[in-house]
């Protein structure tokens, strides 16, 4: 990871509210990274950083890729991003308590993310802890496990 950080925001309807307070709290901090968000999350999250902007009348520029809804792929989209090295961190407040009809999709979402070792926040106060973290500001490799003897594995065909 490089002092630019690539950082993924997901939130589930339930939650969108979290994420706009958070994002306002954090404005000044996430204007310096580039985001990449899932569909409504993303568009919330544009809102809110340029209402912030215009407030504080910031010049500065944000950069911001937004990807599908999470139920039309947008989780499946984050997930290949994850899956080839292009997010560096990922804050998803999901909601606990809602059934999803993308479930699979978040699961493997989540998986992704444990699996290619990104920091993970699923709630307000472990994306707190990661915004304000000194490894922020600096270069950082997360160790990744080598998956090699899996890969390679010899597979009996009957």
């Amino acid at each position: 990871m490089t002092k630019i950080k690539r950082i993924a925001l997901v939130a589930h309807d339930n939650r969108k509210t979290d994420m706009v307070e958070w994002v306002e709290w954090n404005w000044k901090k996430l204007i310096k990274y580039d985001l990449i968000c899932t569909g409504t999350t993303g568009k919330l999250v544009n809102e809110t950083l340029l209402k912030k902007m215009e407030e504080e009348e910031s010049k500065a520029a944000i950069s911001m890729k937004r990807l599908k809804s999470g139920p039309l792929g947008g989780d499946q989209q984050l997930g290949a991003l994850i899956s080839e090295g292009k997010v560096d961190m990922l804050i998803f407040l999901w909601d606990p308590m809602t059934p999803q009809p993308h479930d699979v999709d978040v699961k493997a979402l989540l998986r992704l993310a444990t699996l290619y070792n990104i920091p993970t926040a699923v709630n307000r106060s472990t994306a707190d802890f990661m915004i304000s973290s000194s490894l922020m500001e600096s270069n950082y490799q997360p160790i990744l496990k080598d998956y090699g003897s899996y890969i390679n594995r010899k597979i009996e065909i009957k």
